[in-house]
């Protein structure tokens, strides 16, 4: 082939998420590369998450793509929690979809989400012969609802051509879900080391001072959506506890619907045991989490399921905070050897949150030591190989 590889990306919508982050900052890196072109086609315009509205052409995953150069194209539609059957399609739309793919020699599925969307269209005959793979971020299958037969019927009448995982958890939950004919892949998550650093004290200085924190009090960080996966619930219950030892001690909420705007947070927050002594800011979704990291010295996950290859603890832990996570997919090996992983009780959490604050030093150390093996390249590399291989294949066959 003398021109580039078309691929094609299918999203849900735009919304703040790791996932999003993650094959995004993936494809931006493919299409600035040599031998492949991307573009993306997005079901919703617009999405209901959290308790937010939030806006494609205002999403910060949006900008970066068409600021590189990616074709971004959307079929119109609400998003909401659950995704978009393949019969609520209209003709419209299908029309768009069907464009769409007509241009691309290989479509990745951001989750499975998008899937129904190819279930329409291979419905109606609209569905060209092309490898089309599943890009899947989660450990817990069966909490994705009827996107999860959509993309079983995929893999058993051979639309679905493979599936990438990015966590050998997520292959191992997905496997009795996919055919034996579907190809599989362990691709681990990788970050930009050169936005994820640590600050120099001018930078960090500044941050501090921009949120009320001072330069000696110990930061806690806590970057995840209000969701029950995530259990914030269990972060704020932990947090109680530690200000209780170290009164000193700032939280930092960070996500969609992590807002006092938001009843339900503002009801967790009261039921916690937090209180206006806790120093607990809560900051939402945020376009600055490069630089709250870098005043971090703990980033904190207390997910309850689902995690995969959590991208906080990676980018966290490369600005030199210490990785403190509950044990669900891959987030023990993801912190092995830089962090520590505790079980789901909050006085485990606060008293382990208490035993880094004590070691900070050394255990920042061992953080930036790692940084070396959270670069995206690998990632980068390693799809690239998956693309070309699976397209090369898709080929010989026909």
């Amino acid at each position: 082939m003398n021109r580039p590889i078309r691929v094609l990306s299918l999203y849900e919508g735009f919304f703040a998420g790791g996932a999003r982050i993650l094959h995004t900052d993936l494809i931006a890196g493919l299409h600035s590369g040599a031998g492949q072109r991307h573009s993306v086609l997005s079901i919703a315009s617009a999405a209901r998450r959290e308790s937010t509205i939030q806006h494609l052409h205002n999403d910060p995953r949006y900008l970066r793509l068409t600021q590189s150069g990616v074709e971004v194209a959307t079929l119109g539609r609400l998003g909401g929690l659950d995704a978009p059957a393949p019969a609520t399609f209209t003709e419209r739309q299908l029309r768009i979809a069907a464009n769409a793919v007509r241009q691309a020699d290989m479509i990745l599925s951001l989750k499975e989400q998008p899937i129904g969307l190819l279930l329409a269209l291979r419905e109606r005959g609209l569905m060209p012969d092309i490898p089309v793979a599943a890009c899947l971020h989660r450990s817990d299958p069966r909490h994705s609802g009827p996107a999860l037969s959509w993309l079983s019927e995929a893999a058993s009448n051979g639309l679905l051509t493979a599936e990438i995982s990015c966590a050998q958890s997520t292959s191992d939950a997905y496997r009795p879900f996919l055919a034996p004919t579907t190809a599989r892949f362990v691709i681990g998550n990788g970050i930009d080391t050169d936005r994820f650093r640590p600050g120099t004290d001018d930078e960090q200085a500044s941050t501090r001072r921009r949120f009320g924190i001072p330069a000696a009090a110990p930061v806690v960080v806590f970057a995840a959506r209000f969701d029950a996966m995530k259990d914030p619930g269990l972060f704020l219950r932990s947090a109680a506890l530690l200000s209780q030892q170290r009164p000193e001690t700032h939280f930092l909420v960070c996500g969609a619907g992590m807002t006092v705007e938001n009843d339900a947070f503002r009801t967790l927050v009261q039921d916690s045991g937090v209180t206006a002594a806790t120093n607990l800011h809560a900051l939402g979704i945020r376009d600055d989490m490069p630089a709250i990291y870098q005043i971090a010295d703990i980033v904190a996950l207390t997910s309850a399921f689902g995690e995969a290859s959590p991208l906080c603890l990676l980018e966290g832990a490369a600005s030199g905070a210490t990785p403190v996570t509950t044990d669900v997919g891959d987030s023990a090996v993801t912190v092995n050897g830089i962090g520590f992983v505790t079980t789901h009780d909050p006085a485990t959490i606060a008293a382990t949150w208490d035993a880094v604050l004590d070691q900070r030093p050394e255990l920042r150390n061992q953080s930036l030591s790692a940084r070396a093996r959270f670069g995206r390249q690998r990632m980068i590399a390693e799809y690239s190989a998956v693309v070309s291989g699976l397209l090369g294949s898709n080929r010989a066959a026909a």
